[in-house]
């Protein structure tokens, strides 16, 4: 009865000692597919990432009155509008706006010179 008692203890942690081995190395396959994926992925970069990618970086700007800017994007055209300070603040909202990803052409024919909000 005794060596019964030890076998089944013995076959029981076997059974979860494969067990967890098993657990982990999916969790780990699954892992690497999904960077994979992500690396690999020829999705181009969404209007909604851009716009707010542009939006923060903009706020995020000393150089530039993010919050008076409107900034709106489809297919990959950002379109800015509202009203700066300057023509260097044209500039250099354009230029962030640029530099971003997925970002095809940068349009500030509604971004004005006048009173900032």
């Amino acid at each position: 009865m005794k060596m019964h008692t030890t076998l089944l203890g013995a076959a029981i942690a076997g059974s979860m000692l494969i067990a967890g081995t098993a657990v982990a190395q999916d969790m780990q396959d699954r892992s690497e597919r999904t960077v994979a994926a992500q690396s690999e992925s020829d999705q181009p970069v969404s209007d909604t990432w851009i716009t707010t990618k542009v939006k923060a970086d903009l706020l995020a700007s000393s150089d530039v009155a993010g919050l008076d800017i409107k900034v709106e994007t489809t297919n990959g055209t950002v379109s800015l509008s509202g009203d700066v300070e300057s023509q260097a603040q044209i500039d250099r909202a354009k230029a962030i706006a640029t530099d971003i990803e997925g970002v095809t052409r940068v349009d500030t024919a509604q971004l004005k010179v006048g009173p900032a909000n």
